[in-house]
This record gives structure tokens, sequence and C-alpha cells, in this order.
């Protein structure tokens, strides 16, 4: 069949035109690029430091994938409803996946620690304030929805994080503005614990305090294991029911690990079920992470209001044990009060490492795991407050 030259060019051009070379030097294709670059930083994070790996690989490699000049239109094509990472998103927009992560940590979680000292529920709850004194003054800077998503990063949990986000972009009818970011934000912050979170624990803290010596714990039977997750949800579902998404498939997954009887389904929510999840959660993250919606003003302010949230929560609940010894005969080292936090379990690693650094035979790691679960509950239950002031 003979072809004319017209025909040829006309098919040349359009080969041109649908190479990611052509996207890139239209419209916001230089924020593209910077994504990319963005993206390898977290790869590297990720590889060859081992910051949140199991995250930040999907997250950034969802990110690569979205950027690459004309690729969202065969991949998430907002437009025509189409494309593998545009359904695969659904999950994320009617907040699916982060509460069957919730599933999967509770299953992986054992609450021993928090049940045999109870004060570390105190400790939890106050390493929230950063949450909420980040939300009090972002709300005075931008929309209190945003505002509200930004402190979340506070909590230092990645999943909840993402939930209150979604939830707060939807009821600010801004669909993908706050979630690539305070996701992003809240994973990088959650790996940088090692790095954050020791010039506090000093600053706040004195040579004697950190080699404090803890008892060790009182050993929890299996009945009291059982008991915690159903009394928990039914107490916190009562009062505050709009946690119960996350609190709920905590509680649920936890109830699967000490129950016995359930062993297969304990298996299934902490390994084959969290796996997936986990890949489609962070892939799906980093799709959205598109430049000409990330490179924004807003991307500052949550870069610099999470920061500030983190730290704030590092600083509640060391200044909460302190407190505490105020009025206690068998004092706590302060050291465990970073681990409020709900970065389980890195933050009660960072605990342990920095008491070694003053007493090499020093072990609290148990004892800070107690904060550091507690700080999953507290998370969970601060989101559920900030969704309720909004409902």
């Amino acid at each position: 069949m003979f072809i004319s030259a017209i025909n040829w060019g006309n098919t040349l051009i359009d080969l041109w035109h649908s190479t990611g070379i052509y996207a890139m030097f239209q419209g916001d294709g230089w924020k593209n690029l910077i994504m990319i670059v963005i993206a390898l930083v977290l790869f590297y994070l990720a590889i060859a430091k081992k910051f949140e790996p199991l995250l930040l690989v999907p997250i950034a490699f969802g990110m690569l994938l979205i950027n690459i000049p004309g690729a969202a239109t065969e991949l998430y094509n907002k437009e025509t409803h189409s494309g593998l990472l545009y359904f695969l998103s659904l999950g994320v927009e009617n907040v699916i996946y982060p509460p069957l992560i919730f599933l999967g940590i509770g299953a992986m979680t054992d609450f021993g620690p928090l049940i045999a000292n109870p004060k570390s529920l105190l400790i939890g709850g106050a390493a929230q304030i950063g949450v909420f004194l980040t939300f009090a003054v972002a709300a005075l800077l931008v929309e209190p929805e945003f505002a509200a998503a930004i402190g979340m990063i506070g909590g230092a949990d990645g999943p909840t994080a993402i939930f209150v986000a979604t939830k707060m972009e939807n009821l600010a009818g801004k669909a993908g503005e706050y979630v690539p970011i305070i996701a992003v934000a809240a994973y990088s912050y959650m790996a940088l614990i090692p790095i954050i979170q020791p010039p506090f624990m000093k600053l706040l803290t004195t040579k004697k305090e950190r080699q404090i010596r803890m008892k060790q714990l009182r050993k929890v039977s299996k009945k009291e294991k059982i008991i915690f997750p159903i009394a928990v949800t039914l107490l916190c579902g009562i009062i505050l029911p709009t946690a119960l998404p996350l609190l709920g498939m905590l509680m649920l997954g936890n109830l699967f690990k000490e129950c016995l009887v359930t062993d297969r389904l304990k298996e299934t929510a902490s390994n084959a079920m969290m796996n997936i999840i986990t890949i489609l959660l962070g892939v799906c993250v980093g799709a959205k992470a598109q430049g000409s919606t990330f490179l924004t003003l807003k991307s500052l302010a949550v870069v610099g209001g999470g920061l500030v949230a983190f730290i704030a929560g590092t600083c509640g609940g060391i200044l909460m044990v302190k407190f505490m010894n105020l009025f206690s005969k068998e004092k706590m080292n302060p050291l465990i009060g970073s681990a409020g936090v709900s970065a389980v379990p890195m933050a009660a690693r960072v605990a342990q490492k920095e008491g070694q650094k003053e007493l090499p035979d020093n072990y609290l790691l148990m004892h800070a795991m107690g904060p550091n679960v507690a700080g999953v509950i507290g998370s969970a239950v601060a989101a559920g407050i900030l969704l309720a002031i909004f409902a």
C-alpha cells in the first residue's frame, strides 16, 4: 500500500508528540523533573540509609512513575477516569488502605508493656500535643482542614496521617491536594527519627535522668491481653466513634494475635495482607505527588509545620515523664517519653540507644515500648478527635 510523504510526516509528528521528551518541555514539565529528583533522593534514603524502606521504596517508585512526562495519561488519568493507578488509588481516596494497615499493625503488636505499665498511656497521650499545637497554630495561616492534616504528622504515624489528610481534603473539596505531601512528609520524618529526636532528648534531660534504671516489668497474663483489645474498642468506641475505623482495626488485629484460636487470620493480617496493602498504599500515595500539584507554597507549609509537630510530640512525651516523676517514688527514665510518638518500634529503639550511651547495661527497650504502643492508640484517638471537630 502506498503511503504518501504527508502521511509519513503526520505519523512522525504524532509519534514525537507522544514521547516524554516532548511533554517535558510543555507546561509544568520542569516540575516533573524536580519530582523525579526528589524520588531519587527518597530511593537513596530508603535503600542506602535504610530509612523506612518498606514504604519509602513504593512511594518513591509511584512518584517516579507519575512524573515521567506523559505517563499520567496512561497511569492516572482523572479526566477519563482510567489507568491502573487511578483505580488502585480508590483505596486511598475512600480511606480503605489505612485501616487495613492498622489491622496488620495490631496483629504484630504486643501491648504487654503498656498493660504492665498503664501510666504509659499518659505518656503516649502527652506526645500527641504536637498534633493539636500545630493544628491550632496552622489554622491561623491556612484552611482549618489543611491545618488538621499538617498537625497529624506530629503523631508520627503514616497511615493515620494519610487517613486524616484524605478525610480532610474530601471535606474541603480539594481532592488530591493534601495526601501526597502529608504522606511524604510523615514517612520522611518517621524515617529520620534517629536524627531528629536525640538532640531534643539530650536538651530536655540531665545526665542523671538519662542514667535512671527501671525495674523489670511484671509478666502480663494471656487473659489480660485478650481482654485489652475488646475493652479498648468498647471504651473508645462509646466515647469517640470517629476513631473506630483505625482503632477498631488495630484492636481486631491484636485480638487475632492474642486469642490463640485465629492463627491463620493473624498470619494473613500480619504478613500477606499487610505486605500487599503496604505496596498499594505506597505506590498510590507516590502517584498522587505530581509536580504540578506537589510543588506549591502549601508543600513548604507542610514541611515546616510537620517538623514542628513531630518535635513538639517528642518533647511532650519527655516532659510528661519528668512531670510524673515529681509525684512518683519509682522514677522513670525520661528518655522513654520520646517513644510516645507512634513510630513502632523505631522510637523505642532510639530511646534504648540513647540510654545505653550513658549506661551500656541499661536496657530501656521494653519500658519504651509501653509509651510507643500507647502512641499508636493515641494517634488514632487524636485522629478521631480532629474528625469529630469537623464532623
